[in-house]
């Protein structure tokens, strides 16, 4: 697994809207326990040396945990996505349409199964990475 030097410019597909980087900064201070806690895993490289990061912006959503190495979004779902469940849709068909995946993840996971999660999350980060890098080696072939 190889790691860029810095990361690549951000398409117009994938730049923030306003109101979402906003937004996203007003999460980054209201973290919810769940969020606190996978975070403390996910951040400065701790799973995998993956970079991940919190409530980032993307387009006019905000992903909960954002791995750009991996085009993965990771998202904890909790009673706050009852009822969502369209408008959930509609932002992973958003996020598959410009190459990135969205995991789910129960909030009651990470606090009941948090070793769990952690190897769902880098498993499917270095299915994603491999799969990048693969398609980079055919285009170059």
């Amino acid at each position: 697994m190889s790691t860029p030097s810095s990361d690549p410019p951000r398409s117009d597909r994938t730049r923030p809207t306003v109101q979402a980087s906003e937004r996203a900064s007003e999460l980054r201070r209201s973290q919810t326990t769940p969020e606190m806690i996978l975070w403390k895993r996910l951040r400065s490289r701790r799973l995998a040396d993956l970079k991940f990061r919190r409530q980032h912006p993307l387009g006019p959503f905000i992903a909960d945990f954002y791995c750009h190495e991996a085009g993965l979004v990771v998202e904890l779902d909790s009673a706050a996505h009852d009822g969502r469940r369209n408008r959930d849709e509609r932002r992973d068909e958003w996020m598959c349409e410009r190459g990135i995946e969205t995991l789910r993840v129960r909030a009651a996971d990470v606090n009941t199964n948090l070793d769990g999660v952690l190897l769902l999350i880098r498993d499917r980060a270095i299915v994603r990475i491999t799969a990048i890098e693969a398609k980079k080696h055919e285009k170059k072939t």
